[in-house]
């Protein structure tokens, strides 16, 4: 299908301040002027729009209303055949368009954003995902955000870039303030950042740094962002940190060529243009190792994570003693910036104007570079651990950096005890108590600790998804995947039957669910929010609400719990192993009454959470499946109601109960290759 004549393009930018999206929106169409669709395109705008000086695009200036009310009521109408917007908004009554959206701050750091912004990009884009042409963004690291929050699959978007060769064109001899600047430095090195109040560009982190880097001479100069990017107390506490406001883009070009580097410290971002700016510019970058900065700087950049200024420092120290180590980034830089091309960006613009759903080229996404841990608790199942364990460090895309096996003894573990790659640790009795003992295990650099299940299969991408998943998302504590077949509620599921079921789940593209409480058979952790909070080792039983109290007490200090649908695996079921039903139902209603004392279940959770499980137990006693022991679980409820009349209930009881023998139950079939 070939483009209708003419086509035009929103041209809403023309009337904004120049930020690094109307940046990206006046470079790609300048860059469209140059391919053989200009001729064919109408940059339609409101009145009192600037003129950008194109050669073959028309501008025209139509309609009364400005803003959002212009591009909503005005331009649909205006707009003859096909309407490309590159702005993240557009008109939401029109269907055969193009809509960049940039990235899904909005969604993951809302607290950057005003009240009205948020409700007005909330309510639109969503209906721009479900009603245009093709979506397209600015980077795969913003496709991935993008999808787990808005009805697309990131697949389906098309990355199309920033490029860097606007850079080039900055002239440092005609910059006026910047040598002003520099002379009140007297000398003295400095790094270069850009300000913004915005909470996500994390500026504290230059604030927090600046007392070390005082200490190492070094000045910070912070350009753009206006006067109120610091508060004037801030600055008087850091005298060695200089917010010169806005530049020029030539001042700013004078600024890169002499700074010891651009520091680009933000939480998240969609691209992250100043990155390529600074590296066309000769200037070597150090910059947060969070969303799409790993993908724009590629091996061309230092990086740390946001949350650690010490890091930060040192690497501004590196730059500072080691002329070899800005040489060789300078280098790097000149060769990572030749992938992001506005040429490029405009033509594959060019192709879904001509078929909105073509598939563009895709830079291959490198894996993500993260110490990842996982920690398995066993115990009385050598076998099942065995086949699971090798099974995951088989076929793991991302390897595991440290696999721990939490058992009472080391038999336990079966033939894992030899093996390599696995460490081995003992402790106390009980899962909450296994899972604290192989947290007291982790080697001290682990930044995302991964607990599984013993009978888990995980997907070869599991790791990969989640460790991804947290890069991407400064704000995420707790990740969750998507289990495609739970044993636990059925007979169980075999080893081959699980390793079939798990080749089989297609990674469904759809959007994350939260908040959600983890599910301990396959839940992820960022170590650093963890700290020193750790499994309540009260609750010695009932395999689910432990997982749900720990992740309370996380959420209470802030941060963001989800379940992703790309991070799948089978939950086998397997019963052998498992204590009396009598003791899981006293924990059945034990546990919800504890948590609901310590806060980490709310009234309604815990009627909800007993409700349920009075209801099939006393229910199916009469005909309970052979694979429950509905009248032990009955038992139990009931000896639990009656400590609690007696002032007596304590979850750790359930473990004192006479352990009374389960009727035999139908056991899968585990087969380990």
């Amino acid at each position: 299908m070939t483009v209708p004549a003419p086509f035009a393009i929103n041209g809403r930018f023309l009337t904004q301040s120049l930020t690094g999206v109307q940046r990206y929106a006046r470079n790609v169409v300048a860059a469209l002027d140059d391919t053989s669709l200009g001729r064919e395109a109408t940059l339609l705008a409101p009145q009192g729009a600037t003129d950008p000086g194109l050669t073959d695009i028309t501008l025209r200036r139509v309609g009364p209303l400005s803003g959002h009310a212009w591009e909503q009521a005005v331009l649909p109408l205006r707009a003859e055949g096909r309407l490309l917007n590159l702005c993240n908004t557009a008109p939401a009554l029109k269907r055969d368009q193009i809509v960049c959206i940039h990235d899904a701050n909005v969604f993951t750091a809302p607290e950057s954003y005003g009240r009205a912004f948020r409700t007005l990009y909330g309510t639109l884009q969503p209906l721009l995902a479900r009603r245009a042409a093709r979506i397209t963004t600015v980077s795969q690291a913003s496709a991935r955000q993008i999808a787990r929050y808005l009805p697309l699959r990131a697949q389906d978007i098309a990355v199309l870039p920033n490029g860097h060769e606007h850079a080039l064109a900055w002239n440092p001899a005609r910059a006026d303030y910047a040598p002003l600047i520099l002379a009140q430095l007297d000398g003295r090195p400095f790094v270069l950042a850009l300000g913004s109040q915005a909470r996500h560009k994390n500026l504290k982190l230059l604030v927090d740094a600046a007392p070390a880097l005082a200490g190492l001479g070094i000045e910070i100069v912070v350009a753009g962002g206006g006067g109120g990017v610091f508060a004037p107390e801030t600055l008087a506490a850091a005298p060695n940190l200089h917010a010169v406001g806005r530049v020029s883009d030539d001042d700013l070009a004078f600024l890169m060529e002499r700074a010891l580097g651009l520091v680009f410290p933000s939480w998240t971002e969609g691209f992250g243009l100043p990155i390529v700016e600074a590296m066309a510019r000769g200037c070597p970058v150090v910059s947060s190792d969070r969303a799409s900065m790993p993908e724009v700087c590629g091996d061309a950049a230092l990086m740390a994570s946001p949350a650690d200024p010490a890091a930060w420092i040192a690497h501004v120290k590196a730059l500072r003693d080691e002329p070899s180590l800005r040489t060789e980034l300078i280098g790097r830089g000149h060769e990572q910036v030749k992938a992001f091309s506005w040429r490029a960006t405009a033509e594959g613009y060019a192709e879904l104007m001509r078929q909105p759903l073509a598939r563009l080229p895709a830079r291959p996404a490198a894996p993500p570079s993260v110490k990842i841990a996982v920690a398995i608790a066993t115990r009385g199942r050598p076998e099942i651990v065995a086949a699971t364990v090798k099974h995951l460090l088989a076929t793991q895309t991302l390897k595991p950096t440290t696999t721990i096996i939490s058992c009472i003894d080391p038999a336990d573990a079966g033939d894992l005890v030899a093996h390599k790659d696995v460490t081995v640790v003992t402790g106390p009795a009980g899962l909450a108590a296994q899972r604290n003992t192989a947290l007291a295990h982790l080697p001290a650099e682990t930044e995302i600790v991964v607990f599984f299940d013993d009978d888990f299969v995980a997907h070869g991408d599991w790791l990969s998804v989640a460790a991804q998943s947290f890069r991407d998302e400064a704000e995420l504590v707790c990740f969750t995947g998507r289990v495609v077949a739970d044993g636990v509620t059925g007979p169980g599921v075999g080893f081959e039957e699980a390793l079939r079921l798990v080749a089989a789940a297609a990674p469904s593209g759809g959007r994350w669910t939260e908040p959600f409480s983890p599910y301990g058979c396959n839940m992820a952790f960022r170590a650093s929010a963890i700290e020193e909070l750790r499994f309540d080792e009260r609750l010695v039983l009932y395999g689910w609400l432990e997982d749900r109290d720990f992740g309370s007490a996380l959420a209470r200090r802030g941060g963001r719990l989800v379940k992703s649908p790309d991070a799948t695996g089978v939950h086998m079921g397997v019963k052998g192993g498992r204590l009396s039903g009598e003791r899981l139902g006293y924990s059945q209603v034990a546990n919800p009454l504890y948590m609901l004392l310590k806060g980490t279940m709310t009234p309604r959770q815990v009627a909800g959470q007993l409700f349920r499980n009075l209801a099939s137990n006393f229910g199916k006693a009469f005909r309970p499946e052979p694979f429950i022991d509905r009248r032990g679980r009955v038992r139990g409820n009931l000896i639990a109601f009656a400590d609690l009349l007696r002032g007596r209930l304590a979850p750790e009881r359930a473990a004192l109960l006479d352990p009374r023998p389960s009727p035999p139950m139908l056991q899968p079939q585990v087969k380990t290759r």
